[in-house]
């Protein structure tokens, strides 16, 4: 892709190279040159548009690639600590399966003794049997010589039977309470079995949405690597046009030397179209500086922050001298007075207090419609000038009150004072 984009461009300057010097070769007139750097210089301001375009989504990527890689982190903390909880859960289900396996073996112990009891209750109801007899517990009762043994057998017989029955009562009670156990320890068990099932699916909803975000993830970075080419052929095209508008500026002086006062006019001319370049950019932002009305305070100082560094080259998401965007500039301005700000186009639209367009002051800071709404943002000097990372210029002083900023300037004003 970005191969065929750059043979594009380059035939199409090239073209356009060839039909201006054509003209010049044939003696062009000075209002044909003027008329060919007015169509340069709408050529690139058409560029400036798209390459503002491109900066700003590039921008506005990179702060999502930025969330998506938090939110990815954050899945995957989520992740190891829902696993925590699911090794514990099956931990418990394990312990609760092994204590309900003792229980059963237990009630079956206490089965085996209550049959066993049994057994030793009859052998004792035989032992009061005469000779091994079929006698009945009233013929052994009956069957005393005297009262006194008669007593005697009736004590003994009830004390045998009121120690066996308690006896059998007591494991009765046991096996109950063993049994009420296992019911117990089985509820506790079917409730961990839920909370397994759920945290699976939590897993599995975890596991889900990081899959999305890395999906989206590898969409943007694609994205990103295709304004990345589409910016580098934008400049490219506009390196080019530039050099075709030095040409036509060298053509249009020689060919209106040595008419000194129409040589002024012309400086003048070619200094506000091409501020973006060292020597003229500074000029400008002299005479701007003269020009600018004073502010008070710290207000003051986010206004002149900049001035120092014009020319500082555009640089996405950069915040500091070696680099800025437009809103990392006018965060940075106002840091150096004291003022922490937003750091992002979005956040600062709805910073502060809102103005009016007719009541702005020096300091304000103001948006423009470029790729989006408040796509743009730069701080407002007074006299219809703004100072702003432009991404063809760098850090730079513009006029919002004609040409390409005027027509992007969107009203909306917000006050930081």
């Amino acid at each position: 892709m970005k191969k065929t984009l750059i043979t594009l461009t380059t035939v199409a300057v090239v073209g356009l190279g060839s039909t201006l010097f054509t003209g010049t070769t044939h003696a062009e007139t000075v209002q044909e040159l003027k008329t060919k750097q007015s169509e340069i210089q709408q050529d690139r301001e058409a560029l400036l548009a798209k390459l503002t375009d491109a900066e700003g989504q590039m921008a506005d990527l990179l702060i999502e690639l930025e969330t998506l890689n938090e939110k990815i982190e954050e899945l995957d903390a989520a992740m190891v600590e829902n696993q925590k909880q699911m090794d514990k859960i099956k931990t418990s289900i394990a312990d609760k399966e092994s204590e309900i396996d003792a229980l059963e073996e237990e009630i079956v112990k206490l089965e085996e003794a209550i049959e066993a009891r049994f057994e030793i209750l009859k052998e004792r109801a035989v032992s009061y049997q005469q000779n091994g007899g079929e006698i009945s517990y009233l013929e052994v009762i009956f069957g005393s010589k005297n009262f006194g043994d008669f007593i005697s057998r009736v004590s003994a017989v009830n004390k045998i039977t009121e120690s066996d029955a308690d006896l059998m009562k007591k494991q009765e009670e046991d096996k109950k309470a063993v049994e009420e156990k296992k019911t117990a320890v089985i509820s506790k068990l079917d409730e961990l079995k839920d909370m397994e099932v759920e945290l699976e699916g939590v897993l599995a909803l975890i596991d889900e949405q990081k899959a999305e975000n890395e999906s989206r993830k590898e969409e943007l970075e694609m994205k990103q690597e295709d304004i990345i080419a589409l910016k580098e052929n934008l400049q490219l095209e506009d390196s080019q046009l530039a050099s075709l508008e030095q040409d036509v500026k060298a053509s249009l002086r020689a060919a209106i030397d040595p008419a000194p006062a129409v040589a002024v006019a012309s400086a003048t001319v070619g200094e506000a179209d091409s501020s973006e370049s060292g020597g003229k950019l500074e000029a400008l932002s002299k005479k701007t500086s003269s020009a600018r009305p004073a502010a008070s305070g710290n207000i003051s100082t986010a206004i002149n922050a900049g001035f120092s560094h014009l020319g500082t080259p555009y640089v996405w998401a950069g915040k500091s001298p070696s680099g800025f965007d437009c809103s990392g500039f006018v965060s940075w301005a106002f840091a150096q007075a004291g003022i922490s700000i937003p750091s992002s186009t979005s956040q600062l639209s709805s910073f502060g207090t809102k103005v009016s367009a007719s009541n702005m002051q020096p300091g304000d800071i103001v948006f423009f419609n470029t790729y989006k709404t408040n796509g743009h943002v730069g701080i407002y000097l007074g006299g219809g000038k703004f100072i702003g990372a432009q991404n063809s210029t760098g850090l730079a002083v513009a006029d919002m009150s004609s040409g390409y900023w005027a027509g992007k300037f969107n009203g909306h004003v917000r006050s930081v004072k």
